[in-house]
């Protein structure tokens, strides 16, 4: 004999539970003695003994329990009663109240009773009529859990029923488990398969919703039949419905179901599928671009939601496309982009060489000389390669379209180039205007490094670095040829007893600086500060020369002083002028303070001060230096050398500024 059982939807007491297990426990003996004719103790058949003794225990219940009702405690208390009540339902009730988790075990109690402890060729010999109906029945339910799983994803559904049917399902697939377990024959309708029907239901569903997108189109794009709105809808369908899954679908199942994922694997086949079919057709370029953006970007973009990220394993799901329809569409893509590049490069470079051929000054900003070339050049650099990362979804490749900058720097170079062969009057401003565009390029190099594969930006930085010095060559050069005559004064005689050959000097330089204005501020900075350490370098040239002699200490004093004055006023021109190189100025001192030393190991120390500083020092250098110094003997010179030498093995140098390496000595 097999028994039902109760279902409780309250949180009763343990009285009132134990009485409603007990009351369908007794409607089940009831109804098996009545169905069967047989009574206990002998008593007559047909069940009239223990029908009168049930009546007269449960006199005033609703209705009497039989196999085709269940007891349910409806949460209300009758006047008196401290628990509540349990009421007795048919099977059509729980259908139309939408109990379909409690209608299907009622169902799976009737099996058991018509199929668990005898034949199916038994079942059908002697119950026919009541399969009959018992198979109706499974079909109304199973008919009203397929209509409830149709609404899931709407916002008309009944959570409370949606959770019901959901039981429903999972309680018919524990019972088919349970049938195979078993040696018997089990009825025809098992295994029902209500886990395939509810996916399969689902599936078709989100099937259903993703090919009917075109009420969720924005009103201005409703007439608007093309390819990318019609991708758009889709995406903003799944967008719209994983949420809504994730807010209030996902409350209906149990965790261990992974409703969401579920889902979300739905969705994922249906879009994939949809967009197969598109990119196997011909696409124009923005088809084309919006099919890339949805796969790489726009798609993954949504998964990564913070609300749908911890519901759903996104990484499980790959990508939309395959790699066999993806790899035509980007070469489609990237080809565009290298093209645009491209005529975008030649235009800007075009029109700078037309401007300058025609003998135009290149504009003005801010009072200071500006190229339109890094600024027609690095937004739309910037912009198709920043692109291309979205749209392909692979940094190598969009810095495959970089390669290209490789070629505009060399180009620009021998653009620079060209103005300063054939100097024209414009070719100062062209070239000022240039230093710009250089510092905004390797600007955009450095801060953007991620755009640029490593050999690109390495071998455009040094591009870069090359027109910057031909640059400030090209500019510098007259300038020294105006000072030419000055140098030759410095380290002479004349230069150690008249002042005014160093203060010529400064004048001479405060008036060529003025032919250099025109630089953007950082740029006359940096012309500040090469012209700076040429000049200074100059000076130290032409004072290890030697044609003074400092035969004893008080020309030695007499020279200390003058190169620390001249070190003071040089400082203090090349400061007004922009320069930022204070640390030129602690050169000259320091080579002030060796020419005034006298003692041999103080002199010792100054000069390893001055190697130590700046590594480049060579041993011609020192003996030049030194030379000045009549007094010191060759050995005392051998020595200093040596203890330099040693003490520069031993010095850890890191980041040293070159400077003796410009000073020229025989």
């Amino acid at each position: 004999m097999s028994l039902s059982f109760v279902w409780t939807y309250s949180d009763a007491e343990s009285r009132g539970t134990c009485l409603s297990v007990f009351t369908f426990f007794i409607s089940n003996i009831w109804w098996y003695f009545v169905s069967t004719g047989e009574e206990p103790s002998g008593r007559p058949a047909g069940g009239r003994w223990l029908r009168k003794q049930f009546q007269k225990l449960f006199r005033g219940n609703r209705a009497q329990a039989g196999p085709n009702t269940i007891s349910v405690t409806d949460g209300h208390l009758s006047p008196g009663d401290k628990e509540p009540q349990n009421v007795i339902f048919t099977f059509e009730e729980l259908l139309e109240a939408n109990h379909l988790s409690e209608a299907s075990q009622l169902l799976i109690g009737r099996e058991e009773r018509l199929f668990g402890e005898i034949t199916e060729a038994e079942a059908l010999k002697h119950q026919e009529e009541e399969v009959d109906r018992f198979d109706a029945d499974r079909r109304a339910l199973k008919d009203l859990v397929v209509q409830i799983l149709k609404q899931s994803l709407s916002t008309e559904v009944n959570v409370e029923a949606l959770t019901s049917a959901v039981k429903a399902v999972w309680q018919e697939e524990e019972q088919d488990k349970q049938w195979k377990q078993r040696d018997g024959t089990p009825p025809a309708w098992r295994p029902s398969g209500w886990k395939k029907l509810h996916d399969s239901t689902l599936c078709s569903l989100v099937e259903e919703r993703m090919d009917n997108t075109s009420s969720s189109r924005p009103a201005d794009q409703v007439e608007k039949p093309s390819l990318q709105v019609d991708i758009c809808s889709m995406g903003r369908q799944l967008k719209q419905d994983l949420l809504w899954v994730v807010e209030v679908v996902k409350s209906c199942y149990p965790p261990e179901l992974h409703i969401c994922n579920s889902y979300a694997r739905w969705y994922h086949q249906t879009f994939s599928a949809r967009l197969k079919k598109i990119a196997e057709f011909g696409l124009d370029d923005k088809d084309c671009t919006s099919l890339l953006l949805w796969v790489n970007d726009y798609y993954p973009e949504i998964l990564r939601k913070p609300e749908l990220a911890s519901e759903i394993d996104h990484e499980a799901l790959g990508k939309l496309l395959p790699e066999k329809l993806l790899e035509p569409l980007e070469e489609q893509y990237l080809s565009k982009q290298q093209s645009e590049l491209t005529t975008c490069i030649d235009h800007v470079l075009e029109e700078a060489k037309q401007k300058w051929d025609d003998g135009e000054e290149p504009s003005r900003k801010d009072g200071c000389f500006v190229s339109p070339v890094a600024y027609d050049l690095i937004p739309p650099i910037n912009g198709i390669v920043t692109t291309t990362v979205k749209v392909v979804g692979d940094q190598s490749k969009a810095q495959d379209l970089t390669y290209q900058l490789k070629d505009l720097l060399q180009r620009f170079r021998i653009f620079q180039d060209d103005i300063m062969k054939r100097s024209k009057p414009n070719s100062k401003p062209f070239i000022k205007a240039i230093l710009s565009c250089i510092e905004h390029f390797r600007d955009f190099l450095i801060k953007k490094s991620d755009l640029f594969p490593e050999d690109v930006r390495e071998s455009c930085l040094s591009v870069l670095m090359d027109m910057k010095q031909s640059a400030h060559m090209y500019l510098l050069s007259p300038v020294h040829e105006v000072l030419k005559p000055l140098y030759r004064k410095l380290g002479t005689s004349d230069w150690l007893n008249n002042s005014f050959t160093f203060e010529n000097l400064l004048v001479s330089i405060e008036q060529q600086i003025q032919d250099l204005q025109g630089a953007a501020e950082s740029c006359h900075q940096d012309l500040m500060g090469q012209l700076h350490q040429e000049v200074t370098a100059e000076y130290v040239k032409r004072l290890l020369r030697g044609e003074v002699k400092l035969k004893d200490k008080e020309r030695q004093e007499k020279a200390y002083m003058t190169v620390k004055d001249n070190a003071e006023s040089l400082h203090n021109l090349f400061v007004k002028m922009g320069s930022k190189e204070d640390w030129l100025k602690e050169i000259l001192s320091k080579i002030a303070e060796v020419l005034k030393l006298q003692d041999l190991p103080a002199i010792q120390m100054q000069v390893v001060s001055l190697g130590t500083d700046y590594p480049d020092l060579s041993e011609k250098h020192v003996s030049a230096l030194l030379k000045l110094k009549t007094n010191l003997t060759k050995a005392d010179r051998r020595t200093v050398k040596v203890i330099l030498s040693d003490a520069l093995k031993e010095t850890n140098v890191v980041n040293a500024r070159p400077f003796f390496s410009r000073v020229l000595v025989k």
